[in-house]
């Protein structure tokens, strides 16, 4: 029988880090040293969040995205996300102590009438309530259809933001709109196959916002 750690609350997560770092070679077979230094404190974030290894693998890192996403925290410009899950794991301490704020509208009140009269998700939906705002970073986690309707506002010059955060998990276009996102010449994060979900676009997001922080 296996016999628990006892370890004190505040050393877990840096204990998880341990593990996650002493593990990754065996589990992966790839080399943490050979890996871009801020790219892999973003995968590491994600298997903490996960458990899954097999994100080392599947995160697929658009050659600006690190550096967009550190000129846009440092700006002070919002991340808008797509569910209030996500929202609420964002370190709002850190985006707000450059002037950023997390948004999300998928419960305004008037969102999910509007998306029942249009016969759209509400996710998607509230994304038009940032239509022509200065959001810096937009991550969707959840929904597909999310992902999909902000790849077509920045083709129609509605948003412009510096980094999209495409991780949808699901078996109805979660994979096909990630593959979408994966030919888009704008900066991205994203991950291949259907796996994905709000903790991992949290753990993106919140690595990003950490990377910023160190690099000040």
């Amino acid at each position: 029988m296996e016999s628990l750690k006892h370890i004190a609350p505040n050393k877990i997560e840096g204990e998880s880090f341990t593990i996650i770092d002493r593990e990754f070679h065996a589990q992966t077979g790839l080399d943490p040293a050979e890996i871009d230094f801020d790219q892999y404190q973003v995968i590491r974030r994600v298997i903490h969040a996960t458990g899954d290894f097999g994100f080392a693998k599947q995160l697929v890192f658009h050659d600006e995205a690190i550096g967009a996403a550190i000129n846009a925290i440092k700006s002070g410009r919002d991340i808008y996300i797509d569910v209030t899950m996500g929202a609420s794991g964002i370190s709002k301490s850190i985006l707000g102590s450059f002037g950023g704020k997390v948004r999300c509208h998928i419960n305004d009140p008037e969102i999910a009438d509007k998306a029942k009269k249009e016969g759209k998700t509400r996710t998607e939906t509230a994304l038009g309530k940032i239509s022509s705002t200065d959001v810096g970073i937009i991550a969707v986690g959840n929904a597909p259809t999310a992902l999909i309707a902000a790849m077509q506002m920045i083709e129609n010059k509605m948003l412009k933001p510096a980094l999209i955060v495409g991780v949808p998990v699901g078996f109805v276009n979660a994979e096909e709109s990630k593959d979408i996102l994966l030919s888009k010449s704008y900066p991205f994060i994203t991950n291949k196959g259907r796996k994905g979900g709000s903790p991992v676009a949290v753990a993106i997001i919140n690595a990003l916002l950490r990377i910023t922080k160190q690099s000040v």
